[in-house]
């Protein structure tokens, strides 16, 4: 039994985690700190990742701050290259920017602008880190490529239950997504011949703590959706993440990890 836990132990890894100081993201530094992981964490915002790092340092877990917008290629290179000749056993792309909007109010700009975000982000620090991947797999026989897409990459929403909101969730947020989850399948298969496992997660409704608050009765209508009952808690999408990034999930390449309840 004991040998089944450590499957799951990141014990000695080092991750990085995109669009770490959000509501979900918070959760999946805090888990994967817990797991034994060293976290590089990621924003765009320096005050809000030295927050993030400094709530996990107080719990006595290890952690520091790349400050780099996703988006651009020389960012992200000048964030990670004195990270270059470390190993990196778990990068984890998270990060998401966009509001709300319909078909008919959405621009040229949202859906590039989301595309690059989900999908050109991706493959651009992978490209950047896969240098430090590599070394992973000669130091720990692998390593795990995350990407976060969603049940909207799935399945449309139902519009009646964002009756209440101007903009509800747009068009081009699930279609990247999409893509995002076709970019996985592709990665999973360039990669994997290098011990390189590439996977993707689809959280289903995890509404954060504001959107709880300030509407109740679409949080009711959005529970009624889910065969559980009820809306997803951010620390649900923790165990999950864990299996993907340890050894526990080791034949694991390529696939969605449908986390919606």
């Amino acid at each position: 039994m004991e040998k089944n836990f450590k499957l799951f132990s990141l014990k000695g890894k080092t991750a990085l985690l995109t669009g770490a100081t959000g509501y979900l993201g918070f959760s999946i530094a805090k888990g994967l700190a817990e797991a034994g992981a060293h976290v590089l964490v990621n924003s765009r915002s320096e005050s809000r990742a030295n927050e993030v790092v400094l709530n996990l340092e107080k719990l006595g877990y290890s952690a520091e701050t790349k400050i780099f917008n996703v988006c651009s290629q020389v960012e992200i290179e000048n964030a990670l290259k004195n990270f270059s000749n470390n190993p990196l056993n778990i990068v984890i792309n998270n990060a998401y920017q966009g509001g709300g909007a319909t078909i008919k109010t959405a621009r040229t700009e949202d859906y590039k602008k989301s595309y690059d975000v989900t999908v050109t982000a991706a493959n651009n620090i992978i490209r950047v880190t896969l240098p430090s991947l590599r070394m992973a797999v000669k130091q720990t026989g692998y390593a795990s490529i995350i990407n976060i897409a969603s049940m909207y990459a799935m399945v449309s929403p139902d519009q009646e239950i964002y009756s209440n909101f101007d903009y509800p969730n747009p068009p081009y947020y699930g279609t990247s997504k999409a893509a995002l989850i076709q970019w996985t399948r592709y990665a999973a298969c360039e990669l994997g011949r290098e011990k390189i496992r590439v996977n993707s997660l689809s959280p289903g409704p995890f509404p954060s703590t504001k959107i709880q608050k300030k509407f109740p009765e679409f949080i009711v209508k959005l529970a009624k959706k889910v065969p559980l009952g009820r809306i997803g808690q951010r620390e649900e999408v923790v165990g999950p993440i864990l299996f993907l990034a340890s050894e526990a999930s080791s034949y694991v390449n390529g696939a969605n990890l449908v986390v919606d309840g």
